[in-house]
């Protein structure tokens, strides 16, 4: 038997939006990407999550028409903090800060 390398391109790409399925499930994965402190990976983050639950459905709860929000999640933008506040309040979640403890 002989085992055969695969390559990184033949794999599929992972999609989130199945399992953004509860709040829970989007306030967990929105706190994993928060914690690499990168604009571009939380707008995709939520692009997924809107997707997940239907982007005219959060374009109308955020009060953001659905073309403007296609483009400010999409990867690699930084969108303005009132439109992630926007959206993550149409989502049902929230942002919370925590302390973080530099210690000896």
């Amino acid at each position: 038997m002989m085992n055969k390398a695969i390559k990184v391109a033949d794999l599929p790409e992972f999609d989130a939006v199945p399992y953004l399925d509860s709040e829970e499930a989007i306030a967990a994965d929105l706190t994993d990407i928060l914690t690499e402190n990168n604009p571009a990976l939380l707008a995709a983050a939520l692009g997924d999550i809107a997707r997940a639950r239907g982007m005219s459905e959060i374009a109308k709860a955020s009060g953001i028409t659905r073309e403007a929000l296609y483009k400010a999640l999409s990867p690699n933008t930084q969108p303005r903090f009132d439109t992630i506040s926007r959206v993550c309040s149409a989502l049902g979640v929230k942002l919370v800060a925590q302390a973080v403890h530099v210690g000896a």
